[in-house]
């Protein structure tokens, strides 16, 4: 399967300024798609990321191609997306591909690994490095489907806990709701890894069946309530320097549609990609000032533990890589890409955050 060039065609907006819309709904047949999603329907930023796609496809095609969209648990659970779109349950489906790592841990390079990318990064790797061809050969040929990246979170918090973790002592035998590979890396320290959805993160926070539950960042997380019962609130979600989220798209679904609804879907999912993350850079800080003023207390992991982690997470990419040819060559893909955008980016990225974040937007 090809992608075509979100950029170079001009996105959806480009496809419609063209005019090409009336000339589609006039050669094109109608094509339903169903699209299931692994997030809860009250989150506007996630699930609104898929029905934002749906719009844009419809309004493209002259609503000849409609995609119907379907929050976790409506069809299938949410941690079961990528089983329903491999089987044909549905044509296309919206994941973060770490949920399924228990399968094969290669599938996490589809969205983020512990101490990998930030968002700019990981968008250089897939889209101009080499990650997108080397991802959906594997997926493809494993799984039957394609990704298409849709929404980026950006760097994530660390997480809700109901008491301070201070030292590595702290970790042993936490129940901490953490998705796949986190959970691997967090396992090597003690913790107690669960991976839930997100509809199911509060009951069992609430319940104590958990200690601590990390998830998105403010916007979501106090639209789920996790600040009701966990006061500390912790950065960085060092798991996360950003979290892809992928449209999953079955390849006979794929095959059977029209080139041109090809391109209009893909571009719809390259506009979505970037408009996601400027949706949470928008709405992310009003909520953590809202949070904090209402009692949340912000925590940073200590030295100790993030360098303990950096460690594990190392430790566990080698393991894997020893046993999984499939895992390693995209590890060394992504991890020597890393290396380099991390050397560019001490340059200057690096210095004008750092230098900016002691100063502030006003002069002082």
């Amino acid at each position: 399967m090809q992608r075509r060039d979100f950029i170079k065609h001009g996105g959806v907006a480009g496809i419609l300024a063209a005019g090409s819309a009336p000339a589609l709904a006039q050669s094109q047949p109608v094509t339903k798609w169903r699209l299931t999603s692994s997030y809860p329907k009250s989150l506007d930023t996630l699930v609104g990321a898929a029905e934002n796609i749906a719009k844009r496809v419809a309004d493209a095609t002259s609503n000849k191609f409609q995609i119907q969209v379907f929050a976790a648990g409506e069809i299938v659970p949410g941690l079961q997306v990528l089983d329903a779109v491999q089987n044909a349950t549905v044509e296309c489906g919206q994941t973060i591909m770490y949920y399924y790592s228990g399968k094969d841990p290669a599938l996490g390079f589809g969205a983020i690994f512990p101490f990998g990318m930030n968002v700019r990064q990981h968008n250089a790797w897939w889209y101009q490095g080499g990650g997108e061809q080397l991802y959906n050969a594997f997926l493809q040929k494993s799984y039957g489907c394609t990704a298409f990246p849709c929404l980026n979170t950006g760097t994530q918090m660390g997480g809700w806990f109901r008491k301070e973790i201070k030292t590595l002592a702290d970790l042993k035998g936490l129940k901490f709701r953490v998705g796949g590979i986190a959970g691997a890396v967090l396992q090597r320290l003690g913790v107690v890894p669960q991976q839930l959805a997100g509809g199911d993160i509060y009951p069992a926070l609430e319940k104590g069946t958990i200690d601590a539950a990390e998830w998105v960042g403010p916007y979501d997380d106090e639209k789920l309530g996790f600040y009701k019962i966990a006061k500390y609130y912790y950065t960085p979600g060092w798991w996360e320097g950003n979290a892809a989220s992928v449209m999953l798209v079955g390849n006979k679904a794929w095959e059977a549609l029209p080139k041109e609804y090809q391109a209009v879907f893909t571009a719809a999912c390259g506009e979505s990609n970037t408009v996601a993350t400027a949706r949470y850079d928008h709405l992310n800080p009003t909520a953590m000032k809202k949070l904090l003023a209402g009692g949340t207390q912000l925590r940073v992991f200590s030295r100790e533990i993030m360098d303990a982690s950096y460690k594990a997470a190392h430790e566990q990419y080698a393991e894997w890589g020893a046993k999984n040819a499939e895992f390693k060559k995209l590890a060394d893909s992504y991890f020597k890409y890393l290396e380099d955008e991390l050397a560019w980016f001490r340059v200057a990225e690096g210095t004008f955050d750092n230098y900016m974040s002691t100063r502030g937007a006003k002069k002082k």
